[in-house]
Parts: structure tokens; C-alpha cells; sequence
């Protein structure tokens, strides 16, 4: 006689209780997420806008004519723009510079090196700001925008390096062997071979950066001292009034404006992000 089959484990299916308890967690914390967007938009139309999410009773534009000055907004944005793009172009030179030797030399400090630089992305940034304030006031870089881009590039320098090696060791080394045999030297292989393939990545590495030092309050507030110099991460405050007064109706309209050049950005270059790494024809023949 044969031995009666062995019969298969049933598995666990979740009850549609289980699934509906999920679905309404799931909405509970898109609905957390929705709200404060909801409330930005509404309170920008609004004239008489508060804490409370409502519906304008008579929506109006005034909120982003009040704002729309060069005091308020232009030319803080115009140095929000300088600032962070000039951090975040100094981080991507220096960051694609220090990641190359670390993704293609093999060394037995390569490794603590790498977690080294992990760890300096933890520390925070206010545990360290006065004595970067005492140093920029002795050589002279305090309330100065360059000098000011070079601390911010700093801060965002070691995640940069871990995520620039990281897209880097995709890159395979056979096409740097190639350029190397038509006479390109070792810079120009990265210029002009490695970082053109890596395209996906310098963007992720640059909007993260870019992200990072636009919303950036605390370094600016205590390096910039002029208020002409100072972005809209900062002047922010001047919809802060005495005695917990806030015009939210303003507040609202300059946060709607003070998002558009990050989403501007993301969407540019969204495109090239998802293409990935279009190496497979790069690597045959």
C-alpha cells in the first residue's frame, strides 16, 4: 500500500477584517499627510485665514500680492537660489572627487573610512555651530553667502561621498579601461565616462543636497547677520508677529511659493532618475 500523501500546509490568509483594519490605517496616516497640504492651500485663499481647515468664504489673491515683494520674497528667494545652489555645487565636484578613489582602489581602510563618513552624517549640526562661528569670525567668512555655501556643502559632503560611491560601483570598470586605452587619463575618464553614465545618480545626490540646505534655518541665522542677505528659510519668521500673532492667510501664500522651486527641480529631472543606469548597450560589442 502507498503511503498516504503528506497534505500541504494551508496558508494563512488575512479575514477581510484584517484587510479593512489596514486599509483604514493606511488612511488614517495619508490623512495625516493631506491635511496641513489642504489647510496651505485653503488658508493662501483665504483672507481671514487660520489654524482651522476650512473653506475660503470669499476667496481672494491678496495673500500672495502681500507677499510678492522684493523685501518679502524676491530677493530672499534670489539668495535662497545662490546659496543652495552654490552648497550643493560644491558638494556634487567634491563629493564625485572622493568617492572615485574609494570606489575603485581596494584598501583595508577603505571600509572604516566609509563608516567614518556615515557616522559624520549623525552629528548635529548645532553641536558644533560655535565653533564654526568663532572660527568664521576670525577669518573674516561671518556674514558672507560664500562662506556660508562652503560650511553648508560641508554638512552635506559625507552623505554625499556614501551615496556618490555607492552609484559609482555600478559603473564597470571595463569602460574606464577602454578610455584609458585611447589616451584619456584618469579625470577625464571621470568626467567625461563615468559621471555622464551615472546620471540617475547625480541627480538623486543633488536633489537630496539641494533639499537639505534649502530647508536649512540654523546655519544661515547664525553665518548671515545682514538682512539683505538672508533666504527665505529665515525671513520666514517675519510672518511671526509679537504676542503669538501670526498672519496665516501670508504665511500660507509664501510657503506655497517657497516649495515651487523644489518641486520646479524634482520634476525636471524626475525623468532622468527613473531611466536608471542604461548601461546594458554601453558594455556590449
Amino acid at each position: 500500500m502507498r503511503p498516504p500523501l503528506a497534505r500541504r500546509p494551508r496558508r494563512h490568509r488575512p479575514d477581510r477584517s484584517h484587510r479593512l483594519a489596514a486599509d483604514a490605517a493606511l488612511l488614517v496616516v495619508a490623512g495625516a499627510f493631506a491635511v496641513p497640504l489642504v489647510w496651505l492651500l485653503l488658508a493662501s485663499a483665504d483672507a481671514g485665514a487660520g489654524l482651522r481647515v476650512r473653506a475660503p468664504e470669499d476667496p481672494t489673491l491678496g495673500n500672495f500680492s502681500a507677499v510678492l515683494t522684493e523685501d518679502i520674497t524676491f530677493r530672499p528667494m534670489l539668495n535662497s537660489l545662490l546659496l543652495c545652489g552654490g552648497a550643493t555645487l560644491v558638494t556634487i565636484v567634491c563629493a564625485a572627487l572622493a568617492a572615485y578613489p574609494l570606489s575603485r582602489y581596494r584598501s583595508r581602510v577603505t571600509r572604516p573610512y566609509l563608516l567614518g563618513v556615515l557616522f559624520a552624517t549623525c552629528l548635529p549640526l548645532t553641536a558644533i555651530m560655535v565653533p564654526v562661528y568663532g572660527l568664521f569670525v576670525r577669518i573674516n567668512l561671518i556674514d558672507t553667502v560664500h562662506g556660508t555655501a562652503l560650511f553648508l556643502a560641508t554638512a552635506q559632503l559625507p552623505f554625499a561621498i556614501w551615496l556618490m560611491k555607492n552609484f559609482m560601483d555600478g559603473v564597470p570598470v571595463i569602460l574606464e579601461e577602454a578610455a584609458w586605452t585611447d589616451g584619456a587619463g584618469r579625470l577625464q575618464t571621470l568626467v567625461r565616462v563615468i559621471l555622464p553614465l551615472m546620471g540617475p545618480g547625480l541627480s538623486v545626490v543633488a536633489i537630496s543636497c539641494f533639499i537639505m540646505t534649502w530647508g536649512n534655518f540654523f546655519v544661515p541665522f547664525m553665518l548671515l547677520l545682514s538682512p539683505d542677505q538672508l533666504p527665505a528659510s529665515v525671513t520666514i519668521f517675519t510672518f511671526f508677529g509679537n504676542y503669538g500673532q501670526v498672519a496665516y492667510g501670508q504665511l500660507a501664500a509664501f510657503s506655497i511659493l517657497y516649495s515651487t522651486p523644489v518641486i520646479v527641480l524634482y520634476a525636471l529631472i524626475a525623468r532622468r532618475m527613473g531611466a536608471g543606469f542604461a548601461l546594458g548597450g554601453a558594455v556590449k560589442g
